[in-house]
C-alpha cells in the first residue's frame, strides 16, 4: 500500500505530520511494499480555501491512502471518489502513525470531519 503523509518539512519517517492537507508544503509517500520513502511537492499549495485539487496537488503519485491532520469536504470527496483512503492522523509523526496503521486502528475521516473554514469564526477538526 502506498500512503501519503502531508507535511512542512521532509525529515524521513520522523516529519511531522501536517495538520491540513491542502497548505502542506510537501507529501511524503510510503510505499509498504516497496519499503521506499519519496518525497514530492505540493503542485496545489496557493488554492482558495474550499479549491483544493489534491490530484494535482500529487503531481500524478498514485497512492492508496492518505493521513493527515485535517482537511476540507472537497478535497476528501475528490479523493474518495479516486478511491483513496483518507485518515485522520493520531500520531505526531509519520512513523507513529505507520504503527497505528499496521495495527488498523486509525479512523478514516467522514464529511462530518472536515475543515469548513478558517475565518469568521468557522471551526475545523484538527
Amino acid at each position: 500500500m502506498k500512503i501519503c503523509f502531508p507535511v512542512a518539512k521532509n525529515q524521513g519517517m520522523d516529519s511531522i505530520v501536517f495538520n491540513h492537507f491542502g497548505s502542506a508544503p510537501q507529501f511524503v509517500i510510503v510505499d509498504q511494499a516497496a519499503g521506499s520513502v519519496v518525497t514530492i511537492d505540493n503542485r496545489d499549495m496557493h488554492h482558495e480555501h474550499g479549491a483544493c485539487n489534491p490530484v494535482m496537488a500529487l503531481n500524478g503519485e498514485q497512492v492508496d491512502a492518505i493521513v493527515v491532520g485535517g482537511i476540507g469536504g472537497g478535497a476528501l470527496n475528490k479523493l474518495n471518489q479516486k478511491r483513496i483512503r483518507v485518515y485522520k492522523a493520531q500520531g505526531k509523526t509519520i512513523r507513529e502513525n505507520m504503527e497505528l496503521i499496521s495495527a488498523n486502528t486509525l479512523p478514516e475521516l467522514t464529511l462530518q470531519q472536515t475543515c469548513a473554514g478558517h475565518a469568521r469564526g468557522q471551526g475545523c477538526s484538527h
